[in-house]
């Protein structure tokens, strides 16, 4: 019974697609940055500050 519980679930997760918009607007907003950061050098220095901050805060939530 607790296999067949854990297949269902399963299925759900892989189903579920509530989280997908949003994943795939972050990953443009960072290529529109990383294409804007190479055709105006002077972004690219705020760029990385940004990116920079954004990897120190995801790697502290996973720690967490």
């Amino acid at each position: 019974m607790a296999k067949i519980k854990n297949l269902v679930w399963n299925l759900r997760i892989i189903k579920d697609t509530k989280g997908q918009d949003l994943i795939e607007y972050a990953l443009m907003a960072g290529f529109v940055a990383v294409a804007a950061g190479a055709i105006m050098p002077g972004v690219s220095a705020s760029l990385s500050t940004i990116f920079s901050k954004v990897a120190d805060t995801t790697s502290t939530a996973a720690a967490s």
